[in-house]
Formats: structure tokens, sequence, C-alpha cells
């Protein structure tokens, strides 16, 4: 017989499954009803808070690249066929508008009509198509997304990868000559080497594996692990550090609350894939200490700063609504590691943040995040380069899975 602890238990996975499964709807039917661009094909490229929508904006690879994902993701976990024709018409417009035939690669950026606005190869773009082009090929069994794919990775481990120091370098011109200006947006430091980019490899490669297990792409996928365990998280500190030299000299002593926590399940996913249990073993234990460092930093009311920088322990104290989303699984997936409720709670408690300051009942989506004081960052998109549904319909899909696998254990 059940306890009562097993009872109430099972009774919160159960009610946090359904929330994640209303707000999946809720997510992917802003997008379908408010995104389409019916006059140049795709999406729009910006909406703002308020729900008006630019016609004339640009359009960025990774928010179309990010839709290819969520919609391919929401598809395979769901079979709504609603969602696979938003995902194909994300890949149409992929492959039509953004993939360079000539050069390789991936443009950064397209006009309002889809015509190439600014054709630098940033490789987190490469890597973000290499995401959603292989969750569309495991969605659909479509061969041009998995060749897509193939190439993307051939191209970013002939021009990107450091045969050297290891890792990857982050930006290139159209034809692949290092760019001086390596930033991937201006809040950035100019170096060669990020903690960002190469986490967002990593999920690529990991994702790409599943279904093209490919031997190249596993020694460069472990490669990207070690990255991660002997250069990137901060052995004293469970932190990530974030920009680097080619030598991988640490250039910033900052801390991303959010990249911590979404790191410590990918890095575990991409452990996972490769099935190696030692691997794997390591991964889970630092896993588990960079979400005890996240945890540290929480506060009571279930949120993370978004910054600290450690040389003038200065907190950024606004919030982001991606922060709050990767918090929700990074914290699930420890609690599935330790058994602990502690854990779990502090997954729970991110989503009652996110649900009281980020959900917008009345338009749709999230909004992008609040002020220390709580008040909305009203001049923030809903729709932009960098506002999309990938993180807050991941974590949806993530939990879902996740809580029915937690009820048959």
């Amino acid at each position: 017989m059940a306890t009562v602890s097993d009872t109430t238990l099972a009774s919160q996975l159960s009610t946090y499954r359904q929330e994640m499964e209303t707000e999946l709807e809720r997510i992917l039917a802003f997008w379908t009803e408010h995104t389409l661009d019916h006059r140049s094909g795709g999406f729009v490229g910006q909406i703002d808070n308020n729900g008006k929508v630019n016609p004339e904006a640009p359009k960025g690879s990774i928010l179309n690249a990010r839709i290819l994902w969520t919609f391919s993701a929401a598809f395979r976990q769901t079979g709504q066929k609603t969602y696979l024709e938003i995902a194909t018409r994300a890949f149409d417009y992929l492959t039509t508008s953004f993939l360079d035939t000539a050069h390789g690669g991936i443009y950064w950026m397209v006009d309002a009509q889809g015509q190439p606005l600014n054709t630098r190869k940033q490789i987190y773009a490469l890597a973000f198509t290499i995401y959603g082009m292989s969750e569309y090929h495991l969605a659909t069994q479509n061969e041009k997304a998995l060749q897509v794919s193939q190439g993307l990775f051939r191209w970013i481990e002939q021009y990107s990868f450091d045969p050297e120091h290891g890792g990857y370098l982050e930006a290139f011109s159209q034809t692949g000559e290092l760019l001086e200006d390596l930033r991937l947006s201006e809040k950035d430091c100019n170096d060669p080497k990020t903690m960002n980019t190469h986490l967002h490899i990593l999920e690529a490669y990991a994702n790409l594996y599943r279904g093209w297990p490919d031997p190249l792409l596993e020694k460069q996928l472990r490669g990207l692990i070690e990255v991660f365990l002997q250069r990137i998280i901060d052995q004293n500190t469970g932190h990530l550090k974030l920009f680097f030299s080619r030598d991988w000299v640490s250039s910033a002593n900052l801390v991303s609350y959010g990249h911590d926590i979404e790191a410590s399940w990918l890095l575990q996913e991409a452990a996972e894939v490769l099935g190696d249990e030692e691997l794997l073993a390591n991964v889970k234990e630092v896993a588990l200490t960079m979400a005890h460092a996240t945890a540290e930093a929480l506060l009571p009311d279930g949120s993370l700063y978004h910054e600290l920088n450690m040389d003038e322990n200065h907190y950024d104290k606004h919030r982001e609504w991606w922060v709050s989303a990767e918090a929700m699984v990074g914290f699930f997936n420890a609690y599935e590691l330790t058994g602990s409720e502690d854990f779990l709670q502090r997954s729970l408690d991110s989503w009652k943040f996110a649900q009281t300051y980020f959900l917008d009942l009345e338009r749709g989506e999230w909004h992008w995040g609040v002020n220390d004081d709580y008040s909305l960052m009203s001049k923030e998109d809903k729709v932009g380069f960098w506002k999309c549904p990938y993180h807050n319909a991941r974590a949806c899909l993530e939990i879902i899975h996740r809580c029915k696998k937690s009820a048959k254990a």
C-alpha cells in the first residue's frame, strides 16, 4: 500500500504533468495563430509585447531554427498533425531562405522577404539549425533534413573546430574566413571561444547522433563533453566559465545561472546518447554539482537573478523567462538523480514563478522578463530574434516526459 507521502508525490507529479500539457498547447497555439507570415512566407520576424506585428522586421536564423525544433519535438511527442504542419513550414523556409547552397552553412539573417541580409556564419546558428533539422528528421524520417544536418556538421568541423586546443571558434564570413568581430550579440565579449556556443553545439550533436551514429560525430561529441568537464566548468564553484581565449584562458569572471542549470541536464543528455556508462556516471555527478551550485543562488520567490559579476560582486537582478524554464527541467533532472523532494520543489517553485510573472494569459506566450521590483520588461519582444518557443515549450515537453517516467518507476 502506498504511503501518504507516496500518494502526495504521485499527485504532485500528476498535476505538474497536466499543467505542462495545458501550457504546451497554449504556447504552441500562440505561435500557430499569430506568427505565420502569410505575405512573404515563413514566420514574422517581430511581435512586440503588446501583440503588434512588425511586417518589415528582418528574420533571424536562430528564431526559425528554434521554431523548427519546437514543433518537430512537439509532433514527435504528441502526434498532433498541426504541429507537423508548422514544423514543415519552418523546414521549408530554412532550406529555401537561410541555407547557403553556394558556400554551405546558414545565413545569420534575411530580410522580411527572405533575401540574405547578413551572410555571416555564426556557429551558434549552424548548431541550432542542426538541432532543428535533426529533430525534424527524427519526427518524419525526412532524408533532406538529415542531409542538411550532415552538411552543417561538416561545415562546422571544417572551419570551426580547433585541432590544436580543442573546441570551436565562434564566427566566420560567408566563405569561411574567421571574423574579427566574433560576438553573438553586443552584450558578449569578443572572444574566440564561448561557453554558450559550445553548449548548443553539444545539444545539436547529441540530437544528430540519435538518428545518425556516425563515428566522427561520436568522437566530436565525446570531445565536447570533455571540454565541458575539463575547461568550461569551474572545478571550484560548479559554475560555468563563459568566455575564453583560443587556448582556454578564461577572460570574464561571470556567472550565468540559467546556463548553469541548463548545462547540467544537457550535458547528462549528451552522455546518455553515447551510451558510455562510465562517462555517464561521471557526468551525473557533475550535473548534480551544478544543480547544487545553482540552487544556492535561488531566491525565496523561486527565481534566479540573471547574472553575477564576481569581480564586482554585482548582480544583474532582472529575471528572464528562459531561466525559469531551464530551472524547471534542471532541478527536475536533479530530483530524478537523487530522489530528493527538495529538488522537485525547486522545479515546482520555478514553474510557480513563471506562472505568476511570465505567462501572458491575455495575449498568449510568455513575457520576456521582469525587473527586480517585478515590473514587466514591457519593451522586450514577445517574438523576435532571440524570443522564441524553444525554452518554455521544451520545458513543458521535458516535464511531461519525465513525470510519465517517474510515475512508472
